[in-house]
């Protein structure tokens, strides 16, 4: 059987053997005690990359945004963000169902939203509206293609953050990719936040697991957030221990799963039926126009064993990760070329 090429995900990756072995030797404990000494080693990791005082390790990113966003706010309080961010579009409307948190979805350019947008959205003090509590951003960004956020962005928007007395937060499920495409250190770009998150299962390819990371008194109080919203782990060493792995073996070889990337999409960029912006991949993710809606597209490269999902009306998402190599791109190029004459 020919091999199964999976561009669906970065999510998608298979614990290697030496990740597994990490984990099947790692020391354990009961997490919620606060005595698994795996997890407590990979939470001060996290926290020395991102230079932050102290992180909590969590299931999901979806779990590490909404531990976050409650940390950060009360309920009833508005929370400015780009208008095609997870937070708003992947969360099944989390943010309002478990915190009751407003979120108010802006208009960017690649997920960076122009400052005076986020100035003029900031609510005055008034009795009749809701509290602007917090900018959240999101870098890379997932909808647009794992769009990075320049330095330039980030000192605007902390500047108009700090001006208006607001804290900021970060997705930064993919932020590995990010500091690596800008070729700088993690905790320079998670610098102006006030928390952070940081995914270990994108990009890392650890099999699970995310972190929240930020001072040492919102860290403990996200951690009865977790609590509350059933993320407390027992003997949780077992994953953490891959996360740690990925940490020291994946980090530096991400550059990589962003050549290929490139690769991929300059080869679709060569297909008549594909439209594509070239400039617009900058790390991991390639998406592309079919030019109508994509599931027989899509349901044609399955058949032919290259995975893709549907990421918009008519696009197709590509996401390049460590179990894919250079002749898995060569392949989905040629799969793709075939599959889109049938479609």
């Amino acid at each position: 059987m020919s091999k199964i090429i999976d561009l669906r995900s970065d999510t998608v990756t298979r614990p290697s053997p030496q990740m597994r072995a990490a984990m099947a030797a790692a020391e354990v404990g009961d997490d919620v005690f606060g005595d698994d000494p795996t997890v407590k080693a990979l939470e001060r990791e996290t926290a020395k990359i991102l230079g932050k005082e102290a992180a909590l390790f969590v299931p999901s990113g979806t779990m590490a945004n909404q531990v976050a966003l409650r940390t950060l706010c009360r309920p009833g309080d508005e929370v400015i963000c780009e208008r095609l961010a997870h937070i708003v579009n992947d969360e099944a409307g989390a943010a309002a169902a478990l915190s009751g948190i407003v979120l108010m979805p802006l208009d960017g350019n690649r997920g960076q939203i122009p400052v005076e947008k986020v100035g003029a959205a900031v609510r005055p003090a008034d009795i009749h509206f809701p509290r602007t509590r917090l900018i959240a951003l999101e870098n890379t960004h997932n909808r647009h293609g794992g769009a990075v956020l320049s330095l330039e962005y980030l000192s605007e928007i902390s500047k108009t953050a700090e001006d208006h007395s607001i804290q900021m937060y970060l997705d930064g499920a993919r932020l590995w990719n990010a500091a690596t495409a800008l070729a700088v250190e993690p905790a320079r770009l998670a610098r102006p936040f006030a928390m952070v998150s940081v995914c270990f299962s994108k990009g890392l390819g650890a099999p699970i697991g995310s972190a929240v990371c930020g001072t040492e008194k919102n860290i403990e109080k996200a951690r009865r957030i977790r609590k509350m919203l059933g993320g407390g782990m027992r003997q949780v060493g077992i994953i953490a221990a891959a996360a740690l792995y990925a940490l020291d073996h994946n980090r530096n070889r991400i550059g990589e799963d962003h050549r290929l990337a490139k690769k991929l999409a300059e080869g679709l960029a060569g297909i008549p039926a594909i439209k594509l912006d070239l400039s617009s991949v900058q790390t991991n993710i390639v998406i592309f126009d079919v030019g109508k809606p994509p599931e027989a597209f899509i349901d044609n490269c399955a058949k032919r064993n290259l995975l893709l999902v549907r990421f918009g009306r008519h696009l197709v998402r590509a996401v390049t990760h460590i179990d894919v190599d250079e002749s898995d791109i060569d392949a989905a190029i040629g799969i793709i070329n075939e599959a889109v004459k049938y479609s």
